[in-house]
């Protein structure tokens, strides 16, 4: 499954790696939404979120978190997105697992369109039960 990523940090391409571990990498993305725009990823290739094992998601949390913390200090925010697209469905188009963290603006004619829904009554809990049958 050997993605853009993969060859990233094999370093048979150029990026511009901000931050890195044995197991996690950091990058500028070549596409950003906003210049400081970037990428964390796992070094091993996993398709989705839920594909990367519990035991890795702390460092990689953590490594996006010392990102974040450095854009915000880097471009004195007073916002930013942090996200990742997990599946073609949800616009997902390396299928190598990252978050992206992207600086935000006052008035910068970015928004997300969302079409909230309401739960019927009972609809809720019923839909949390399923959830909770799921949690392991």
């Amino acid at each position: 499954m050997s993605t853009i990523f993969t060859r990233i940090i094999n370093r048979e391409i150029p990026a511009e790696i901000l931050y890195e571990t044995p197991n996690v990498i950091s990058i500028i993305d070549i596409m950003p939404i906003h210049y400081g725009h970037a990428l964390v990823i796992p070094k091993k290739e996993y398709r989705t979120f839920v594909d990367v094992p519990e035991e890795e998601v702390g460092e990689l949390m953590r490594a996006a978190h010392k990102v974040a913390t450095a854009l915000v200090k880097t471009f004195d925010l007073q916002g930013y997105n942090f996200f990742s697209n997990n599946g073609e469905v949800a616009g997902q188009s390396v299928f190598h697992f990252h978050i992206h963290v992207t600086p935000r603006y006052p008035n910068d004619d970015i928004s997300f369109h969302l079409n909230l829904k309401k739960y019927a009554d009972g609809q809720m809990k019923e839909v949390a039960d399923r959830i909770r049958a799921n949690i392991r």
